[in-house]
């Protein structure tokens, strides 16, 4: 009995190798049949390993271990429509300084419709959005879900401390700016910890920083028992009028409260030393602060008191409540508190 003769395959060759280099060496089964091939494609390729199955009709074109970029497209194609999302669209928008541990280093995160409920697949994190193609950058590769929306969906499921963090890095970095970051939160009314993410870019957006200022005040100075400071005090010096964020008159202290996201041009920071130059020269010594120290209240409160104690307070910091590392005789932080190890 005579053989069957195969049939000529139509799988456009050069296109197949061009969307391979587009997409780092990883092709879904379904991209080869939209290209003219079939089943009968395939199979010599994984029989000779040209090609090797990484999830179920998902492939690279090598025998190795995929690189971070490749499970990332395998991952997409797998739960195609999907996108990049959460820590995995940060780090494809080059996000380079978020220090915050995920789920681990192989985890990749994706976004696919709500609609959707695609089944669970090892090392792949997916997240159902309503409306989600709204939010995804298709013509990007791999696509990825935007910056912004991606920022707003981490800095949520973190504590405060760790929300600051990222966003900042990424507002220091120039991918996007504090008021961006608040018009895009505006449209994501079920956002958990929304409201308080709100004040604080509206509060950075606006060049303020009130919730900066209030936190000093509420977590640092009274809740250690600190002595009580004047805000915003007016002083006329030879350069022109300053306000002082946070004096102590008697122990002539200042603490200045940097609240800035981003960039800050040099004449800022030129007018900073010099209104710190000024301050020696009038024997007031200069504190700064940021996000970083106020979030860490227990260790700043210890440090602004201990300076104080030195400049003439009888007084001493006390603890703001049991977990409280600081010692209420001396304003020490304990030895196994995480501030003494980690200073």
């Amino acid at each position: 009995m005579p053989r069957t003769r195969r049939r000529p395959s139509r799988l456009d060759e050069v296109a197949l190798r061009r969307l391979l280099r587009q997409q780092s060496g990883v092709i879904a089964r379904r991209q080869v049949r939209e290209l003219g091939g079939t089943q009968v494609d395939i199979r010599p390729r994984l029989r000779r390993r040209e090609w090797v199955a990484v999830h179920p009709g998902v492939y690279v074109d090598h025998t190795g271990t995929p690189t971070r970029r490749q499970r990332e497209w395998a991952a997409v194609l797998l739960h195609w429509p999907a996108a990049l999302h959460r820590e995995s669209a940060l780090a494809a928008h080059g996000l380079e300084r978020d220090r915050t541990p995920t789920k681990g280093p192989d985890v990749v995160h994706v976004v696919v419709d709500a609609a959707r409920t695609p089944a669970p697949t090892p090392g792949i994190v997916v997240e159902r959005v309503r409306d989600a193609a709204r939010w995804v950058e298709w013509n990007r590769r791999p696509p990825r879900v935007r910056l912004d929306f991606a920022l707003l969906k981490v800095a949520a499921g973190r504590d405060e401390a760790g929300a600051v963090a990222v966003l900042a890095d990424a507002v220091h970095q120039g991918l996007t700016t504090a008021a961006r970051l608040a018009s895009t939160l505006r449209d994501l009314t079920r956002l958990p910890g929304r409201g308080r993410l709100l004040a604080l870019l509206d509060d950075v957006a606006s060049g303020a920083r009130s919730v900066l200022e209030q936190r000093y005040l509420r977590d640092v100075e009274r809740a250690h028992g600190l002595p009580a400071g004047e805000r915003q005090c007016r002083e006329v010096t030879e350069t022109g009028t300053v306000f002082r964020d946070v004096r102590y008159d008697d122990q002539r202290l200042l603490v200045e409260l940097d609240g800035a996201f981003g960039h800050r041009d040099s004449e800022d920071r030129w007018g900073d030393l010099d209104r710190d130059l000024v301050a020696a020269e009038g024997n007031d010594l200069t504190l700064r602060a940021g996000w970083a120290q106020v979030l860490d209240p227990c260790r700043l409160a210890g440090i602004v008191g201990r300076i104080l104690q030195r400049r003439g307070w009888d007084g001493s910091p006390t603890p703001c409540g049991p977990g409280c590392p600081l010692d209420r005789a001396s304003g020490e932080t304990s030895d196994d508190s995480p501030a003494s190890r980690s200073a």
